[in-house]
């Protein structure tokens, strides 16, 4: 095949260039979660990427699938529609990266021999776009039948079969990618840029490594694990500052602020939660909820709130009087929107990779932060855009479960925390009445990219089942 592009095949050596990321491994090896977790990872940090995944190119073309031996290596009918499947996602890679200014396409299909990967690197060469494989190699037969049992189940392939129908058939398809499979060579393929997985990350193998994106594809790669385990995220209690409704600052808690770490703590205990670890910014008003609840903790300064800078301790009355021009701005792109002499969204999102780094890392983790961070921290966990990051609602006295699963989607029961606060007046900078204790509110979400989230809400909160809502504030 023939595409656009051709003159421009040294771009790569002299730009930055767009990159394209090919996951190679035969089926049931987490791919298509890789690809998936890489992608929200980069568009978090401000690099445009989409995922393109062949198999969803084939379902389109072949409505009804049959059983594996549409897979089969001589049944040259199914190989040909397999063909133009892929070509036809390359076209969509091409309009991705050439016309809609994307930065990094991930090639989600098997990939499993030579010719197809020489097919995609003649394509990348003749476009300009720089190539880095990404090859999920496993031989443990527990993980595959996981994998199996958790995602295949539910696959459009198999709406109307059982389990152990999905669970024969499935495995014999694996066998006839089995008789064809060509895995990266060490020699053959020394000349590309390529990552290998073994067993779900018990080793890496890394082979020339050449930009910044690759970089960061490998470092992140080599962060994440598929341990079970949950992520909580609070707010710190009520503190004084938000009492009179300003902005930032060093405050300490209220008193209906110190209730909620002791009701935070009596959660907490409930949960009985293996080897914990609780992490706060260095302001007095997360360190103080966490001291309540007598467990050690760490103070991440990259946890401190978003600096606004000149306008630290003003109320949004007194900014908008004091800064008229700003307060303008920052309705008009709230995410890029920097304070004077302070920092942006977009800033914050920079100053929490590490934190996100060490979140993959872990295990069980309890953060108490701000509510800018927590809305960053959130944006990457359920894959929300730039534009939505500002608005996610984090209200006070809450708490999120997050959980990562290795395969599918995990729903879990709510509770509550019902210590209620004081809401202050966004425009005015002044206290509205108490919150009456409201019956409270469960929403339980299924969250893209094998997370689930479960929030554990004061009387103050309504969340909708489909997803989080978003404030003005």
């Amino acid at each position: 095949p023939r595409f656009f592009g051709e003159n421009n095949c040294l771009w790569h050596k002299f730009t930055n260039s767009p990159t394209m990321v090919i996951m190679v491994g035969l089926p049931a090896r987490g791919k298509t979660y890789i690809s998936k977790k890489l992608t929200r990872y980069l568009n978090w940090i401000g690099t445009p990427t989409k995922v393109f995944n062949v198999g969803q190119y084939r379902r389109e073309a072949v409505q009804t699938y049959k059983n594996y031996e549409f897979f089969r290596p001589d049944n040259e009918e199914a190989m040909q529609i397999r063909r133009q499947c892929a070509l036809a996602a390359l076209r969509d890679v091409q309009t991705y990266l050439s016309v809609e200014e994307g930065q990094v396409a991930v090639f989600d299909a098997t990939n499993t021999t030579r010719e197809r990967r020489t097919l995609i690197l003649q394509f990348a060469k003749e476009n300009g776009y720089k190539v880095f494989f990404i090859e999920s190699i496993c031989d443990d037969p527990d993980i595959i039948q996981e994998n199996i049992k958790q995602v295949k189940l539910t696959s459009p392939d198999y709406k109307d079969c059982n389990r152990d129908e999905v669970v024969e058939d499935f495995l014999k398809r694996i066998e006839c990618y089995q008789k064809t499979y060509q895995p990266l060579d060490d020699d053959l393929d020394r000349s590309l840029s390529y990552i290998k997985i073994f067993n779900v990350g018990s080793r890496y193998l890394v082979n020339r490594v050449q930009d910044h994106v690759q970089s960061r594809t490998v470092y992140y790669l080599m962060n994440i694990h598929v341990t079970p385990r949950s992520i909580y995220l609070s707010r710190h209690g009520e503190s004084e500052l938000n009492l009179r409704g300003r902005i930032g600052g060093d405050s300490g808690l209220s008193e209906r602020g110190t209730q909620y770490a002791c009701a935070l703590a009596g959660f907490i205990r409930s949960q009985c939660i293996r080897d914990l670890k609780v992490w706060t910014s260095h302001m007095k008003r997360t360190i103080q909820t966490a001291e309540a609840l007598h467990v050690p903790y760490e103070q991440w300064k990259a946890l401190n709130e978003i600096d606004a800078g000149v306008c630290e301790e003003m109320t949004y009355e007194e900014i908008q009087d004091h800064f008229p021009e700003e307060f303008a701005l920052r309705d008009q792109d709230k995410y890029r929107y920097r304070y004077p002499k302070g920092e942006s969204y977009e800033d914050l999102v920079q100053r929490l990779e590490p934190v996100i780094m060490e979140l993959e890392r872990q295990e069980n983790v309890l953060v108490i932060c701000h509510q800018a961070v927590m809305r960053c921290l959130l944006a990457y966990f359920l894959d929300k855009s730039a534009e939505e990051l500002p608005y996610l609602k984090c209200p006070l006295h809450t708490v999120l479960k997050l959980t990562p699963v290795a395969y599918g989607e995990c729903l879990n029961p709510g509770e509550q925390l019902n210590t209620p606060f004081l809401k202050p007046d966004k425009k005015r900078g002044v206290k509205q009445k108490n919150l009456s204790r409201a019956p409270p509110t469960t929403a339980m979400m299924g969250v893209q990219d094998s997370f689930s989230a479960v929030l554990f809400a004061s009387s103050e909160c309504s969340l909708s089942c489909q997803g989080l809502p978003f404030s003005p504030a």
